[in-house]
């Protein structure tokens, strides 16, 4: 799905940047945490998916709060009531007279003041991963002192646009390290450290606990069940002390709401919003071997080289990895930064196209790895899933640089097809159970 048009709402002088799609029954505003960019969001396929699927219950209205993103910068972090405005201007600008809430993180916070406060703008209140106090207070001692979390503070401010922190929110995305880079830029385009130090410093004065009584709208409090990220009790007290909550939580380690298990998200999403739950078939199901590929070193590349050539760089990558896939007739199913995921009905096929690319980007002064895996993918649309995804993509982050690592699997599906191979031994793949013998094809 291409991104949508992006439009500006205005509040005084300050221009609040967002986005509307979809055309369902219900209206249903998201508000994200200080942390996003709607532009720069959409570059990744699952956030795609995400967000057709909620356009798919709902007329969606997605916004970059002040001092984020797309929208004007700040110098001092607002204050509740303005941010409340802007989301008030928002929905004025998207002609939306009365819109579910959805509010994750701090953001729920102000979700929850914006039901208590504008009862007539609201129809439903979903908050995920969210608290109403950030640190320890009175009936609230179980949560960090402000000490402990202004050191959390710096350290984060420190990490600033690196990405490092990805595993800290979500875990299933641990070791991947495309999705890392993708991260940082991410990171780098919402808030500058300044902007990102001052706003972490203002939530540790949020506290809207008093207001949470009277809240009078339907509300749905959601998180995940193993968040290493959120202490458990921060969901269970809003739950109590919302009249009218339900408490749901979901399986899964994931703090961040785009990663992990998103239809067990949205399905309790749409069945609360309109009342009707999604009927799921099973989806469809293929033998297919997994082709992982990602450059190494792009990020020190990119510095050296500065952005504009990088960018023609990558192209020209993309360009001669493509050829590749064709050649060996492959499908490609999506780019994620500067890697490939690619799928081929034999094995074979996917080992020449992966020794192949390694050998061609050489000529542009890049090296690339390679991780193979073949097992029954989940079809779904465009893009395919499953166990055997996640195994592929572990292999490959295995890989050393302009190397082809395959799975056990694959060595021996391939038997009498001439290949050669190096036994690199037995290793854990993160999130597989059991270890795993990865060998290395040899040219």
């Amino acid at each position: 799905m291409e991104a949508p048009d992006v439009h500006y709402a205005h509040n005084g002088d300050v221009s609040i940047a967002y986005q509307v799609l979809g055309d369902g029954p219900v209206n249903l505003v998201l508000v994200p945490t200080w942390f996003n960019n709607i532009d720069l969001i959409w570059d990744l396929p699952q956030v795609s998916r995400f967000f057709e699927r909620m356009a798919s219950f709902s007329r969606l209205v997605l916004f970059d709060r002040r001092g984020a993103g797309l929208s004007d910068r700040v110098v001092e972090p607002p204050a509740l009531e303005e941010q409340m405005d802007d989301v008030i201007a928002v929905m004025d600008a998207a002609e939306v007279d009365r819109a579910a809430i959805m509010g994750q993180l701090e953001g729920g916070a102000m979700s929850a003041l914006f039901a208590a406060t504008h009862p007539e703008r609201v129809t439903h209140l979903v908050l995920y991963a969210s608290f109403a106090r950030v640190v320890r207070g009175e009936g609230y001692e179980w949560a960090p002192s402000k000490e402990d979390r202004n050191a959390n503070v710096l350290s984060w401010f420190k990490a600033w646009g690196t990405g490092s922190r990805l595993p800290v929110f979500a875990p299933s995305l641990a070791g991947d390290a495309a999705m890392q880079r993708w991260m940082a830029r991410f990171e780098r385009n919402s808030a500058t450290p300044n902007i990102v130090r001052g706003f972490l410093e203002a939530m540790g004065d949020l506290d809207v606990r008093d207001v949470l009584p009277s809240i009078r709208v339907p509300a749905l409090v959601m998180r995940r069940k193993h968040d290493p990220f959120l202490d458990p009790r921060h969901t269970q007290y809003l739950a109590d002390n919302i009249p009218c909550a339900k408490l749901v939580e979901l399986p899964g380690n994931d703090n961040l709401i785009l990663s992990g298990d998103t239809d067990a998200v949205l399905d309790e999403m749409e069945e609360f919003i309109t009342g009707e739950r999604p009927s799921r078939s099973d989806p469809d199901r293929a033998l297919a071997t997994v082709m992982f590929t990602d450059i190494v070193g792009g990020t020190e590349r990119a510095a050296e080289i500065g952005d504009r050539r990088w960018r023609d760089l990558l192209e020209t990558h993309y360009g001669v990895i493509r050829s590749q896939i064709d050649r060996y007739r492959g499908r490609e199913v999506k780019t994620m930064g500067d890697g490939f995921l690619a799928t081929f009905d034999g094995p074979a096929r996917a080992i020449r196209c992966a020794t192949a690319s390694t050998e061609a980007v050489q000529a542009l002064g890049l090296d690339i790895r390679a991780g193979l895996h073949t097992g029954e993918v989940e079809v779904m649309g465009d893009d395919v899933g499953g166990m055997a995804v996640h195994i592929g993509a572990r292999v490959g982050a295995k890989a050393a640089p302009g190397e082809v690592l395959v799975s056990g699997t694959v060595k021996d599906l391939v038997v009498g097809s001439g290949f050669e191979f190096a036994d690199r031994g037995a290793h854990e793949l993160k999130g597989v159970p059991g270890e795993w013998r990865l060998f290395a094809v040899e040219s």
